[in-house]
Order: structure tokens, then sequence, then C-alpha cells
């Protein structure tokens, strides 16, 4: 059976080898070369990846990348399809949900969403194991809120991440949004934030919210 992360993992394949090596992205200063070779860097270079989330190394981590880069295209793409090699941590059981179902999720659509695109519902499995991880993304994600989260989800659950002495504001969407949202692609109108405006304010500054209210 197919996981949901290998599901996601098809699906980025799919829309690299569609987008070409010079197609655009939604990583700033990457074109679909270049989000391909991080993507078999992470998994295959672990003495590299760590420069991924290190600033220190980060030098090193880009070098390794331009090298990676600048193998042919398709090749980069295949490597990624079949996954990480035999010893990567990645292997690991219970690794591929719980580290790459939303790194996947979030670079397809830095794909799919860098041209024209039409709005593509999420399966209900997929949405539901994306809210679940909602609340991990919102603590340990690139681009960290500066106020408390109250996160709501259309069916009205909710999860809320706090920050200590930080004012609240509630972010309501779908979870593919508010994923998206979570690691500063913007959001889409359907994404809307409530609270006090200077709260709201704060929050946009660091994670774009055009669709933003400002309901008290």
């Amino acid at each position: 059976m197919v996981s949901l992360a290998q599901g996601e993992r098809a699906r980025l394949s799919r829309l690299l080898a569609a987008a070409g090596p010079e197609g655009p992205t939604l990583c700033e200063g990457w074109a679909a070369r270049d989000l391909a070779a991080h993507l078999v860097v992470r998994e295959g270079r672990p003495d590299a990846a760590a420069g991924i989330r290190v600033g220190a190394l980060a030098g090193w981590t880009e070098r390794v990348q331009g090298r990676v880069a600048a193998r042919g295209f398709e090749a980069l793409v295949k490597s990624f399809r079949s996954g990480p090699p035999a010893f990567s941590p990645f292997n690991l059981p219970g690794v591929d949900g719980a580290a790459n179902l939303v790194e996947f999720f979030v670079h397809a659509e830095d794909v799919r969403r860098a041209v024209p695109f039409e709005p593509e519902p999420l399966a209900p499995e997929l949405a539901e194991a994306l809210w679940k991880r909602l609340p991990a993304v919102a603590r340990f994600g690139d681009a960290r809120s500066p106020v408390e989260l109250r996160l709501v989800h259309p069916d009205g659950r909710e999860a809320t991440v706090r920050r200590k002495g930080a004012p609240l504001v509630t972010v309501r969407g779908e979870p593919g949004e508010l994923v998206l949202f979570l690691y500063g692609r913007g959001a889409r109108a359907e994404v809307v934030a409530e609270g006090a405006p200077e709260a709201v304010e704060t929050l946009a500054h660091v994670l774009p919210l055009p669709g933003a209210g400002t309901a008290a």
C-alpha cells in the first residue's frame, strides 16, 4: 500500500518533470532544478543536509547542492522519485511519514502554484494527516509565528500553539492552506486571521496573510 508520503513524493516528481529544469518555484531563487537538487541532498547527503537547518553549515550545503544541481535534471528527478539511498536515515521505520509528508506536500505546491493553477481539493486522508501535523509545523517550521495561534479547521476543531505573553490570533482555513501559511508561502483568501488589528499585523509581517481579517 502506498503511504501518504510516498503519494506526495510521486506527485512532486511528476510536477518537477512537467516543469522542466528552469521551471519556476515559490522557493525564492530556486528553479525546479535547484529544488530537485535540494531534495536529493536532503535524503542522500547527511554530511551536507545539516546546513539546511544549521546556518553555520549552510555554505557547505550550498556548494554540495550546486554540484548536485549540475547533474542532468532527468537524473535528479529519477533519483528523488526512487526514494532515499539504502544508507539514508530516511529509510528508518516511521521517518518517511514523520519527516517527509509535509515537506513533499509544501514543495509540490511550490512547483504547482508558481504558475497559474486551478484549486485542487485534497484527499480527505491527506487533509487529516496535515491537520494533525499543524502544531508541530507551527512550533518548529521555518517561519515561526510571533503570536499565539489558534488554528481552526473548517469543521470547528481547534489547535492552539502557545507563545507565552504573546497576543492571540485565530487563523481559519483548510489544513493544506494552513500548512502553506505556516511555511510562509502566503495564504489564499480562504485563510482568514481574526484578532486585534495590531496582533494580526504583527503576524502578517512574518507570515503573509492576504486573506486576513481583523475581527475583534
